[in-house]
């Protein structure tokens, strides 16, 4: 690729522009580890030198077409000098194997740039080092650059590429942007245009799931460990204590693990296992894993030495960051800044540690001595409080892990990494995630969704509004309400569970019993009374009781208990068996247990029981197959507690046969229009003309208005839109409350109207006033009447933890008061739409509620989804309202508002890891 586009006359921008800081970005790559993305500087000359003078004669040519042994004075200066506007360059950045760890050592990579060359154009350029080759970059790089140069108004890239460039031609082409080229004069011109578009978004999405899954796999199958720590932390500090419950646990159970310990001078080798070191420098490596208790700047000193030794992630079990203010808040960024450019991962600060449990490799790095069995459940959470009372809960009820991972801060590794590997992991078959913050809830409902449509996935979410985000977690505060979380689970197919209690409660159903059918349940128990009160329980649970049966006496004997257990699992029954048994009087039924677990078995019928003394997953619910396989049927200490864990798995069930319907697309939208009205826009509220325009845009049209400020003015304002009119006061006290008296409807004629506006002007003096007349521009407006119908209100919001945000509702304040309002977060499907207008609760007055004229839902359903593609689209778009009618045919906007302010979200398109904090 030549650099033809950059100017030749000019050495540089004269002025030192605004250093675009949030461009600055780490990445994973294809290989899972990790690099940083920023706008290069002035003062990176000579490593960019050094890294042209790496390249290979080839390379070099495929780049600027012709041989050059080195950079010229003149060509370092144009190319480290840039206006970040017109002229744009990014550069990846990695640790110096020479000097890891330190930041000014840091060595280029890979660079890409771009040069405009007409008002919505540019020509761009890479440039990746040859040891660096098939890691991602170049991939990683066109995102980056692309989302620049978008933020420029930049719509179009061009290229000139050799022919024999594959490489480059393949990132181009495997983008997923509309591109054309052809041959000219021995060189391919490329076009691309950088509007993103549905397979350009899956392709970016595809590549971040790939690569977080393989940075995750590297960390939770290292073999080779590092237990590190310093003997300045004396017996009793919390470093030491955390670093010799570590090894204490790897020393009773060692798994496949091979650790060198430093820093603690009690420790002794274990031949095969355990190798201690006075010095982190005499361990000779290679390390793939450092688990660290170390103070901060103690640790930042040992970076260096960890990269050396090939470390690929550290596991940070010691705290003195984020959560130790201001200071330790620059403390993490530092770090994890530094890790990330020597292509490490960081779990924690404050991390419990990880466990990984699978077929041939089982190791365990949990500051914990109690063993946990191995099973199909994969467990995540953050604060080393919550990872204890986890570990033992399950342990305790007799489930079995795959994965187990605490986050701490979660200054880098977080629940949606874990969640990429988990679905690509055959091991684990039940994903639970306990959240005390949700750093990027987008994202969240995007690997979420994936996740739960092949296994299912059970959440606390104890952060739902980021309003009391925990010390030290990297969360924006939003505004929107709790509910919104909620939403954003209930579109994910996630199972919400309200604390661990309950999350135990459906990962032991989930790990050992198979999904069920359907929501038909089967009752069977120790007494009618119990039966009838459980199958109340159930049916409040949104459960069908199919069968219900019980014994007549406690002292009944086994032909009768088993006659009332084959009429439960006969064929056809039901989806689901709830056993429930409370002894009033002391009897033995072990071989009741065991024929219950068998008829679980044989059935293929999800079983859960409920009998007094027993808890989790035991042996006496156990059944072994023909061929030694155990079948358990978990059991709860309450018959409400294994009914809310059925209830929760059949809801699950439901939504994933559910068909979600495909994405809300539409192929009349102006989308560079109306990008270009809201740049052109100022921070504040958007008038009148310029909203409608915009809505337009998206094919939204708005009843025309027509301000007025008297009888005469409003005559010749209905003339022109035609009679029937209504007429609307504008003070915003009165504005559209014909509660309040604010509106006058189907007026047919000129003397009603002059009646009309009179009776309004007496409406605002009494209720506001003769200074309410000053407070607006024009006193009245006249807009020619709608059919009648539903009123409805459609709003968006461009939240700061959630991003864009829609919600639809009926009109009026006792919908506002009682919040009845559906949720929905972008991009939405035809089903998500569907299911929004049909979820609140006032939805029957839309379907022709006591024999009222149905509303034309199909309208509103298109135009909330025209509204959600807008929201989405258009970050800067702060909030957004429509005031709208739905009549049996069609649906009508009568009036807008909206506010523009600069926006940046969380889940832009461009792969990126989180903020380290805030």
């Amino acid at each position: 690729m030549s650099d033809s586009a950059a100017p030749t006359a000019s050495d540089g921008p004269a002025d030192t522009p605004r250093y675009p800081v949030e461009w600055e970005a780490d990445v994973v790559l294809r290989d899972g580890s990790t690099t940083h993305v920023r706008p290069i500087r002035p003062e990176d000359a000579d490593a960019l030198q050094r890294f042209h003078m790496g390249q290979s004669e080839r390379s070099v040519y495929l780049r600027f077409f012709s041989a050059m042994e080195r950079l010229s004075d003149r060509d370092l200066r144009r190319f480290t000098h840039v206006d970040h506007r017109d002229r744009v360059a990014l550069v990846a950045v990695a640790a110096n194997p020479d000097a890891p760890g330190t930041p000014d050592a840091d060595e280029i990579i890979a660079v890409a740039r771009f040069d405009r060359t007409a008002p919505h154009e540019a020509e761009v350029a890479f440039n990746i080092s040859d040891a660096h080759q098939g890691r991602g970059l170049g991939s990683v790089l066109l995102e980056h650059v692309a989302a620049a140069a978008r933020e420029r108004g930049i719509e179009r890239f061009t290229a000139d590429v050799l022919p024999q460039n594959g490489k480059m031609l393949a990132v181009f082409r495997e983008a997923g942007y509309e591109l054309t080229q052809r041959v000219d004069d021995g060189v391919v011109l490329v076009s691309v245009d950088l509007d993103p578009t549905e397979r350009s978004r899956a392709v970016m999405i595809d590549r971040e799931r790939r690569a977080e899954a393989r940075s995750m796999q590297a960390i939770l199958t290292a073999r080779d460990v590092l237990l590190l720590t310093s003997p300045a932390h004396g017996p009793g500090s919390v470093e030491r204590m955390l670093a010799e419950q570590v090894l204490a646990g790897m020393v009773a159970d060692p798994g496949d693990a091979y650790v060198d310990v430093v820093g603690l001078p009690d420790a002794v080798d274990v031949p095969g296992t355990v190798r201690t070191h006075a010095a982190l420098a005499d361990v000779e490596g290679p390390v793939e894993i450092a688990v660290v208790a170390l103070a901060p700047d103690a640790l930042l000193a040992a970076l260096p030495a960890l990269a050396r030794l090939g470390v690929r992630a550290l596991v940070i079990l010691s705290g003195g960051y984020a959560e130790a203010g201001a200071a330790g808040v620059e403390r993490q960024r530092e770090l994890v800044r530094r890790a990330h450019t020597a292509g490490m991962r960081v779990v924690g600060p404050t991390s419990y540690g990880l466990l990984r449990q699978e077929p041939g490799h089982r190791v365990s790095l949990v500051a914990s001595g109690e063993p946990v069995e191995a099973g199909p459940v994969g467990l995540f959470c953050q604060s080393a409080p919550t990872a204890v009372t986890l570990l033992r809960t399950v342990a305790r009820r007799g489930i079995g892990l795959s994965t187990f991972v605490s986050a701490g801060h979660r200054a880098d590794v977080s629940g949606n990494d874990v969640m990429q590997f988990w679905t690509e992991d055959p091991t684990t078959t039940v994903a639970c995630l306990y959240l005390e913050s949700i750093g990027n809830p987008r994202k969240f409902s995007r690997v979420a969704r994936r996740l739960a449509a092949a296994k299912p996935v059970v959440v606390v979410a104890a952060g739902q509004s980021g309003a009391f985000a925990p010390a030290g977690h990297a969360v924006r505060r939003g505004r929107a309400p709790r509910r919104v979380l909620e939403e954003i689970m209930r579109q994910a197919g996630v199972i919400r569970a309200e604390n661990t209690h309950a999350l135990v409660d459906v990962a032991q159903l989930l790990a050992h019993q198979p999904l069920p059918a359907g929501r038909r349940v089967g009752i069977v128990g120790s007494s009618p009374g119990l039966v009838s009160v459980v199958a109340d329980v159930a049916e409040s649970a949104g459960l069908v009781v199919a069968e219900a049966r019980s014994v007549a006496r406690q002292d009944a004997g086994p032909d009768e208990i088993r006659a009332t257990l084959d009429a439960v699992y006969a064929d056809g029954a039901c989806d689901v068996v709830v056993a429930v048994y409370v002894p009033t009087v002391p009897l033995e039924l072990g071989w009741l247990a065991q024929d219950l677990a068998a008829r679980a078995t044989a059935s293929g019928r999800p079983t859960v029981v409920s009998a007094l003394g027993y808890h989790g997953v035991t042996d006496a619910f156990t059944c072994v197959d023909d061929d030694g396989v155990p079948h358990r049927v978990p059991a709860y200490s309450t018959p409400e507690d294994a009914v809310a864990a059925v209830a929760a798995v059949v809801r699950y069930r439901q939504w994933r046969d559910t068909d979600h319907g495909t994405h809300v697309a539409f192929d009349d939208l102006d989308r560079d229009r109306a990008r270009a009205i809201v740049e052109q826009t100022v921070d504040g509220p958007l008038d009148v003309a310029r909203l409608a325009e915009l809505l337009g845009c998206y094919g939204v049209p708005v009843a025309a208005t027509v301000g007025v400020s008297d009888v005469a003015s409003a005559q010749h304002a209905a003339a022109t839109l035609g009679y029937p009119v209504a007429v609307k006061a504008t003070p915003p006290a009165l504005r559209h409350r014909a509660d309040l008296g604010g509106v006058r409807l189907d007026v047919r004629s000129p003397d009603e109207l002059a009646a009309a506006v009179e009776s309004l002007r007496g409406t605002i003096l009494d209720k506001l006033g003769p200074g309410a007349f000053d407070e607006v521009a024009v006193p009245f407006e006249v807009q020619r009447m709608a059919t009648a119908g539903v009123a409805c209100t459609i709003r968006t919001t461009e939240d700061p933890l959630y991003g864009p945000l829609v919600s639809f509702g009926l009109t009026g304040d006792a919908v506002d008061l009682l919040g009845d309002v559906a949720y929905g977060v972008p991009p939405l499907t035809d089903a998500d739409v569907a299911a929004m207008v049909r979820r609140v609760r006032a939805a029957p007055r839309l379907f022709g509620y006591r024999g009222a004229p149905a509303a034309d839902t199909a309208a509103v359903e298109d135009l909330l989804a025209r509204v959600s593609v807008l929201a989405d689209d258009l970050p800067e778009l702060f909030s957004l309202e429509l005031d709208t009618v739905a009549a049996p045919r069609g649906v009508t906007v009568l009036a807008a508002r909206a506010t523009v302010a600069r926006a940046r979200r969380t889940d832009a398109l461009r792969r990126a890891l989180g903020a380290t904090v805030g």
